[in-house]
């Protein structure tokens, strides 16, 4: 994202940068859009899969994809997650307010996991947010090459991580 400027873009594609400023009024504008082109599409991949089994299950596997969708898309996936940008959405008010397209759904899982019994009643969107952060984290630490794991064992780490967090470390 750091790269990217109007002038590359419109080299790249073929264009004038003033043909990109008629549709972004500047950088900041077209990064966003980006991002927002990102969460939607992870969100159409969050929302596509028929999650059966208990609230644990349904979480591991809605994570499955949100690992998926950043190890096939790093770049984009910092763009959304990690880097500070104008558009960002925010914790909690944007989350509670129910604009992440992607926390929703995950705290929707939590709730219906709290109201079956299955999850101790807390507060469903600092739980959302604390396991978002823990997998991000972790994928930011495998993206920045601090693992020495190939995909399949980082995937495998990170929903033993999400497993622990679920049954917590303590005895």
């Amino acid at each position: 994202a750091d790269a990217v400027t109007m002038r590359r873009i419109s080299t790249a594609i073929g264009v004038t940068p003033m043909a990109i400023y008629r549709h972004y009024p500047n950088r900041a504008a077209l990064i966003n859009s980006l991002a927002d082109e990102g969460f939607d599409a992870l969100a159409s991949l969050l929302s596509d899969g028929r999650y059966t089994g208990g609230s644990e299950e349904r979480l591991i596997r809605l994570f499955d994809v949100f690992l998926g969708f950043a190890l096939e898309n790093p770049r984009l996936f910092e763009l959304m997650f990690l880097k500070p940008r104008s558009g960002a959405r925010r914790y909690p008010s944007d989350f509670k307010a129910g604009a992440s397209p992607t926390a929703s759904p995950v705290a929707a899982l939590v709730r219906e996991g709290m109201r079956a019994g299955e999850l101790r009643r807390d507060d469903a969107w600092e739980i959302t947010f604390e396991m978002g952060a823990m997998v991000q984290g972790l994928i930011m630490l495998h993206l920045g090459n601090r693992t020495s794991l190939s995909r399949t064992q980082f995937r495998s780490l990170c929903l033993r991580a999400l497993r622990r967090y679920f049954h917590g470390i303590c005895n």
